[in-house]
């Protein structure tokens, strides 16, 4: 009995621990100012001194990795659900925004993601920066620049897919470019495939690649270019300690520019590999690791934090920027997409007219990084829900209801602070992949100005 009413104290005390730590994440109100869309058909030349391979994008798209030599013939899906557009595209596509950092002129640094999806299907895209323009009152975006990215130094430490040609441009067979963040002599950019910190002149060269260290060890996932399967099925496969598509999906700057903080989207895992209980945690849950960088050394610091994900449904993150010298923004979010009101009746079996998992998780937290918990974890000050968003002013263009407006896409990969009330988000449509929008149309990349004046004062 006393075993019995020991234990049952103990999950008590565990449960009152739970609940504290879900009462800490406070919700505060955000309300839509402006909405902004470029539609997903987007489609631009490749420069006209790029190879005849960059001409057309998504060749290599098909579900047995063939070339399809037909323009249009291979149909986007999101699951089971057509998109409406479809691969190869004639040109490059102007799509999967993110990250975003203000210009401070009303335009907005931003890149598109790496292409298809991974590293195989998507040798034939062109990594790229935009600077766009939201117009908030005609709802327009406007692209103002395009770079491409190359390599014309031969800075990469592995043969590149277009390694024989004269300009060298890269593509989302060599990285995967996932945040961003500009200076004065050029870009800082966080890859996922190695992952690698890189550096971009204002040109587009690339000048830096920078291996990952967490605590005196390298960091890899399984695309990094050194790792390569064993010729003998009975040898031990190569190790990695990061998830494939696990890299720098948040990179952030300090104020003053001496530092870098760059964020993995997946857990590190331990030295012994076993995918049970493997990967980082704090306070049981998954902890992503916020890495710091000296730019002026360009050198890892030896610095970190841990960013526990949220008990309440979060599974990765999505962008990252600095509110000051302490404070942050993070997206962090769940794998869903779409309404819940047109939810599939059974998951396991998803259907046409249906979503098979609704969005339910999307958020954006303002953290604390301090001298205090560097070693340990951020602190959450608060969120915002962007299924949530309040339109009195029926500020939306499309979404959302009466009187609200709502993200539920399946990655929103783009937050940064505009002024001292107001942040802007935008979502990555994985073009042409991602309908969580409408059940039959690929996502728009939709930017929405919000005003959240109280959740960027909290303390």
């Amino acid at each position: 009995m006393r075993r019995s009413l020991l234990a049952a104290a103990a999950a008590i005390a565990l449960t009152g621990t739970a609940t504290l730590a879900i009462a800490q994440e406070k919700q505060f109100d955000a309300k839509l100012a402006g909405h902004a869309i470029l539609p997903a058909n987007t489609i631009i030349k490749a420069p006209e001194n790029a190879p005849d391979h960059l001409q057309t994008s998504g060749k290599f798209s098909t579900p047995d990795r063939k070339r399809a030599t037909e323009l249009g013939s291979v149909p986007g899906k999101d699951g089971v659900r057509l998109t409406g557009l479809s691969l190869p595209f004639d040109g490059q596509p102007v799509q999967g925004f993110s990250g975003i950092k203000n210009a401070g002129d009303g335009s907005f640094w931003t890149l598109s993601d790496n292409g298809f999806g991974n590293k195989l299907n998507s040798t034939d895209a062109a990594l790229m920066i935009h600077r766009i323009k939201p117009d908030w009152s005609t709802g327009a975006v406007e692209r103002l620049e395009t770079i491409f990215l190359t390599d014309p130094d031969r800075k990469a430490p592995f043969p590149i897919v277009l390694e024989g040609s004269d300009t060298r441009f890269l593509t989302g067979g060599d990285f995967d470019v996932e945040s961003i963040q500009p200076v004065a002599d050029g870009f800082w950019i966080g890859d996922e495939f190695g992952p690698y910190l890189l550096k971009f002149d204002t040109e587009g060269r690339l000048t830096d690649v920078v291996e990952t260290v967490v605590d005196g060890n390298p960091v890899k996932s399984p695309d990094h270019p050194t790792l390569t399967l064993q010729a003998n099925p009975s040898l031990p496969m190569p190790k990695f300690n990061v998830k494939r598509s696990g890299g720098y999906e948040g990179l952030a700057q300090s104020k003053d520019g001496t530092k870098l903080y760059a964020m993995l989207e997946g857990a590190l895992f331990k030295e012994d590999g076993k995918m049970e209980h493997a990967a980082e945690q704090k306070d049981g849950e998954r902890a992503l690791r916020v890495i710091e960088f000296d730019v002026a050394n360009k050198a890892w610091t030896g610095r970190s934090w841990l960013y526990p994900l949220s008990a309440e449904g979060g599974d990765a993150i999505g962008d990252f920027n600095m509110i000051d010298d302490t404070t942050a923004l993070v997206i962090e979010r769940d794998q869903g997409a779409g309404t819940a009101d047109k939810a599939c009746a059974d998951p396991k079996n998803p259907a046409p007219d249906c979503f098979a998992m609704p969005a339910k998780f999307k958020r954006i937290y303002k953290i604390e990084m301090t001298d205090a918990n560097a070693g340990g974890a951020v602190r959450k000050v608060g969120y915002i829900d962007l299924l949530k968003i309040s339109d009195p002013d029926n500020k939306k263009r499309q979404g959302g209801g009466d009187g609200f407006y709502d993200m539920p896409f399946n990655t929103i990969e783009n937050v940064d602070l505009v002024d001292d009330t107001h942040i802007v988000v935008g979502d990555d449509n994985n073009l042409p992949f991602s309908a969580g929008r409408a059940l039959d149309k690929a996502d728009d990349n939709e930017f929405v100005l919000l005003d959240v004046g109280d959740f960027l004062k909290a303390k």
